[in-house]
């Protein structure tokens, strides 16, 4: 969750009765604005898409080699359902020929001012390119993020952000950094002789134990996971989203099978779940929930190694693992023990009133944690649903 001590104020908010929950009014931009753009620049022209309604955005994004489950309007539908974000996605071309793809989602609110995400609630989401050289991938950016700073101008946004892409090519400096984590999904023998020492002890002792493991694609399974999730974020001092995110998910991802959750049982009790979603050969491990009290079974080791082994079975070849803050090392190391491959992602806020690129803050921590821990689950949950439509 980003946001950092921010949170305390908005919950301070909420508890006084000045936050509103459910989906944000999609309001316009002040009468102050800007002039309207001439987004038809010069070589490239700029089309606005909703990928909801426009069938050919998944099409075009999916030919893409490095596309994820994220770049498509399944996703877009969860973002759109769950907070009423407004999808701003850009069509880049060039004489006629596909340029470049940029998803991108306004967000509006009372709270939290204006902006541009690519996209919020997403690892990572990188601009998607569609040349050849590699070089001179800068020289097709360059006007790209022009057209986004004109267009963040016109919509008074206070900065867009994009959170991943080759942008130091334009000399931009990051605003904040984070781990990356992807696994190669050979042959699950193989995949097994990768992991580290102590993970296949931990899944062995798992396999030993009284607990079962299945794959699930049913709403009540989803809703179970939720559970878990939300004991889990207070166990960390977070509040969890709104069960109307994960819904949403089940219903757009999950129920058209795009995902699925792995599911531990102790019994008939759910006590591990992980949730991934696939598209095409590229596999995204979103979530990880357990109950504490059965840490000792190891059940979070069985619910991702199920799920690795599902997607080999599908014929996935990637599994990314989202992002990781440069201070969880113990988040760190359990990625890698799945041997898994480490890169560093790099987000790129660009502040509309300096013209400029800007700095951010990683907020694995804070003040936050300490109250959001303590609170009874319900209430974490209220302040879930409060919170999070202000955030991205």
């Amino acid at each position: 969750m980003r946001g950092g001590d921010g949170v305390i104020a908005i919950a301070a908010g909420a508890l006084n009765g000045h936050a509103v929950a459910g989906k944000r009014v999609m309001d316009s931009p002040s009468k102050s604005a800007a002039r309207p753009v001439d987004y038809n620049r010069p070589g490239i022209e700029l089309e606005f898409v909703d990928p909801c309604a426009d069938s050919a955005w998944d099409r075009e994004a999916f030919s893409h080699p490095d596309a994820t489950l994220f770049h498509g309007a399944a996703w877009a539908r969860v973002l759109t359902a769950t907070y009423g974000h407004r999808p701003r996605y850009c069509r880049f071309t060039r004489a006629g020929s596909l340029l470049a793809l940029v998803p991108l989602m306004e967000l509006r609110s009372p709270i939290s001012g204006a902006r541009g995400i690519s996209l919020p609630f997403t690892d990572f989401c990188e601009p998607l390119l569609f040349q050849n050289d590699a070089d001179q991938a800068g020289n097709h950016l360059k006007p790209l993020v022009d057209l986004l700073a004109a267009l963040a101008c016109e919509r008074s946004w206070k900065y867009f952000e994009l959170r991943g892409g080759p942008l130091r090519q334009l000399s931009a400096t990051p605003s904040v950094a984070f781990y990356g984590h992807s696994v190669n999904l050979t042959g699950a023998q193989a995949l097994f002789s990768t992991l580290d020492p102590s993970v296949r002890r931990a899944i062995r002792k798992a396999e030993r134990s009284a607990i079962d493991v299945t794959t699930a694609d049913t709403r009540e399974a989803m809703i179970e996971f939720y559970h878990l999730h939300a004991l889990t974020r207070r166990r960390h001092g977070l509040p969890p989203q709104p069960i109307s995110f994960f819904l949403n998910i089940h219903e757009q991802i999950v129920a058209n099978d795009l995902g699925f959750i792995s599911m531990v049982r102790s019994g008939r009790r759910a006590i591990a779940g992980a949730v991934f979603f696939h598209q095409g050969k590229n596999a995204l491990y979103k979530f990880g929930a357990s109950d504490d009290a059965f840490q000792h079974l190891r059940p979070n080791n069985l619910a991702m190694w199920r799920g690795m082994t599902h997607l080999v079975e599908r014929g996935a070849a990637t599994l990314h693992m989202g992002r990781t803050s440069l201070r969880n090392d113990g988040l760190r190391q359990f990625k890698l023990g799945w041997g898994a491959t480490e890169t560093t992602l790099e987000y790129f806020k660009f502040d509309t009133t300096s013209s400029s690129w800007a700095a951010d803050a990683d907020r694995v921590s804070g003040r936050h944690t300490a109250i959001f821990s303590r609170l009874p689950l319900p209430i974490n949950r209220l302040m879930g649903r409060l919170i999070y439509p202000h955030l991205d």
